[in-house]
C-alpha cells in the first residue's frame, strides 16, 4: 500500500511536467526512479501478454503486466491532470519566469543525476551525447503547423508526443505547442471531449507500443550509451526553460497566438531593459537553486534505497 501510494505521487509528478512547455514527464520519471520499470512496463503489452492471460491466466497476467505499479502510476497522471496541471497552466501564463525557473533547476540537476548512473566516462560517450543535444535543440523547428490538417494529424500528434513524453529531455507538450494542437489537446481533455481525446489517445498507444519497445531494447543492449543520449536530450533542452528570454521567431496557432520556435537568450540583468518586464531574477535564482536541491535530494535518497 505505501509503495502504491509513492507511486501515486509520482504519476502526479509527471503529469504536472507534462503540462509544462519544454519539461518532459519521463524527465521526472529518471528523477524519482522509476523511468527504466515504466519502459519495460509498457514494453510488455503485446501479443505475449495474451498468451500469458491463456495459459497462467489472471492473476500472472497483472504480475507480467506490473499492473501493480501501472495502475497507480496512471492514477497519479491521471489526477494530475484534473487537478494539478490546471495550477500548472495557470502559472505558466501567470508567473511564466518564475515557473520556468524551478523547472530549469530541476531539469540541470537531473542531467547529473543520469550521469551518475552511466558511471566512469568514455570518448565513444561523446557521440549519443552529441546526438541528443543536435536532436533536442532542433526537432520542434523540423515539426509542421498541424493546427488546420483534421483528425489524421491529431492522431500523429498524440504519437509524437507521447514518445517525447517517454524521452526525458524532449516535451511532449512543447512539441504540441509547435504543432499548433497543445490548446486543442489541453482544452480537449478539459472538456472531456470523448471524439478527440479518442483519436489524440489512439495515437498516444501507438506512440507508447512501438516507441517504448525501442527504448526497452537499446536499454538493455546499449545501456550506458543511451543514457548519454538521454543526458544529451536533457541538456538540450535547457534553452527552452530558460527564465529570461525573448522570442526570436515563431509561428501562429489556430488560436492566433505565437508559437515561440527560436528565443534570444539574456542575462538578468539585461532582461528588464530588453523587455520592459522585471527580471524578478531573485526569486527566480532563488526558485532555479530549490530546484537542484529538490533533485539532488530525490537522488541521493534513490542512490541510498538501491
Amino acid at each position: 500500500m505505501k509503495r502504491s501510494v509513492k507511486t501515486v505521487l509520482k504519476g502526479m509528478g509527471m503529469g504536472a511536467a507534462d503540462a509544462v512547455p519544454g519539461v518532459s514527464g519521463g524527465t521526472i520519471a529518471l528523477i524519482v526512479g522509476i523511468y527504466e520499470e515504466l519502459i519495460e512496463t509498457i514494453k510488455r503489452f503485446g501479443p505475449r501478454a495474451v498468451g500469458v492471460w491463456r495459459d497462467r491466466g489472471l492473476k500472472a497476467l497483472v504480475g507480467y503486466l506490473n499492473l501493480r505499479f501501472l495502475v497507480p502510476l496512471v492514477l497519479g497522471i491521471g489526477i494530475s491532470l484534473v487537478t494539478i496541471a490546471h495550477l500548472v497552466t495557470w502559472l505558466m501564463a501567470s508567473h511564466e519566469l518564475l515557473l520556468t525557473a524551478f523547472f530549469f533547476g530541476l531539469v540541470l540537476a537531473s542531467a547529473w543525476v543520469v550521469m551518475r548512473q552511466v558511471g566512469h566516462w568514455r570518448w565513444r560517450y561523446g557521440l549519443p551525447l552529441l546526438f541528443g543535444l543536435t536532436v533536442a535543440a532542433y526537432l520542434p523547428q523540423l515539426l509542421p503547423d498541424m493546427s488546420a490538417a483534421g483528425n489524421v494529424a491529431l492522431f500523429f500528434a498524440g504519437a509524437i508526443a507521447i514518445s517525447a513524453m517517454l524521452l526525458p529531455g524532449v516535451s511532449g507538450s512543447f512539441l504540441l505547442l509547435v504543432m499548433g494542437l497543445y490548446g486543442t489537446v489541453m482544452s480537449g481533455i478539459k472538456n472531456a471531449d470523448i471524439g478527440m481525446i479518442a483519436i489524440f489517445g489512439a495515437g498516444c498507444v501507438l506512440g507508447l507500443f512501438t516507441f517504448s519497445r525501442v527504448l526497452s531494447w537499446l536499454l538493455r543492449h546499449h545501456h550506458a550509451m543511451t543514457l548519454t543520449a538521454i543526458v544529451g536530450f536533457i541538456l538540450g533542452s535547457l534553452p527552452q526553460l530558460w527564465p529570461w528570454r525573448q522570442m526570436a521567431s515563431y509561428r501562429l496557432g489556430a488560436d492566433g497566438e505565437p508559437v515561440a520556435l527560436a528565443y534570444h537568450y539574456l542575462m538578468p540583468a539585461d532582461y528588464a531593459a530588453v523587455t520592459g518586464e522585471p527580471s524578478q531574477w531573485p526569486f527566480a535564482l532563488a526558485l532555479i537553486v530549490v530546484g537542484i536541491v529538490v533533485v539532488m535530494w530525490l537522488g541521493e535518497r534513490k542512490a541510498v534505497s538501491a
